[in-house]
């Protein structure tokens, strides 16, 4: 918009907004909340077992947790393991095809760690990744 001052001159008002530092702030954002993301996923402390090959978690799923006192959660909830199966039924884990992240303490005995996975099954769900962490290379 253009306009004559008193003195004769045409000036114009500065009617952009300037975005460049809106898109400053929204990227930061973007880069904290991508890099805390997977630290929220899950509040359970769990000291999951170590091996050589871990395939990297790169989508958000369900995620089941024992921990080591033997108690289950489904996300950050506590659950009763009678209840797992209609509970994941209930979030849509009737699909085959659904992914589960199953996350064990280390000191959890085995037949507890078959009683959930079997909990699992019961929804219909059989595709269960079982949640590890990388080997730490020894100093030569």
């Amino acid at each position: 918009m253009a306009f004559t001052s008193q003195n004769g001159r045409t000036q114009t008002s500065l009617a952009e907004i300037n975005i460049v530092p809106l898109v400053d702030v929204v990227l930061v954002l973007l880069l904290i909340f991508m890099l805390t993301a997977p630290v929220l996923q899950s509040g359970i402390d769990v000291a999951v077992p170590k091996t050589k090959s871990v395939k990297e978690a790169t989508e958000v799923r369900t995620v089941v947790t024992i921990a080591r006192d033997q108690t289950v959660y489904l996300g950050d909830k506590t659950v009763n393991l009678q209840d797992l199966p209609a509970l994941l039924r209930a979030r849509g884990g009737t699909d085959a095809k659904k992914i589960i992240y199953l996350r064990a303490d280390e000191k959890v005995p085995f037949g507890a760690f078959a009683s959930v996975m079997d909990a699992v099954k019961q929804a219909g769900i059989t595709n269960i990744s079982i949640v590890t962490q990388p080997l730490e290379k020894s100093a030569q």
